[in-house]
């Protein structure tokens, strides 16, 4: 089991859109992924929309993360690289 935290960096924090976008992620992997809000007693299953939203985790919130599982390793990286990258938004052009 390996656990670590990320902080939400993209402007909207994990709202619907970044909260499908990392449940995509999460879903080509065979470990589980659980996210919980530090101080609030929420957990949320790394596979579920609803769960993750459920944590109201705004810009600058700060999750820890814990994947635990045969393929762990690769799943830490691309959960990483999805807060990392703001989970594309900055790539969103309004319109």
């Amino acid at each position: 089991m390996l656990n670590f935290q990320l902080t939400v960096s993209n402007e909207l924090g994990l709202h619907a859109r970044a909260a499908a976008q990392l449940v995509k992620c999460v879903s080509f992997f065979d470990s589980t992924v659980t996210l919980n809000r530090p101080g609030s007693g929420i957990s949320a299953d790394g596979r579920s929309i609803l769960s993750i939203l459920a944590l109201a985790a705004t810009k600058g919130t700060v999750l820890d993360i814990s994947i635990d599982g045969s393929d762990e390793n690769a799943a830490i990286a691309a959960v990483e690289r999805a807060f990392a990258i703001g989970f594309s938004e900055s790539s969103i052009q309004p319109q």
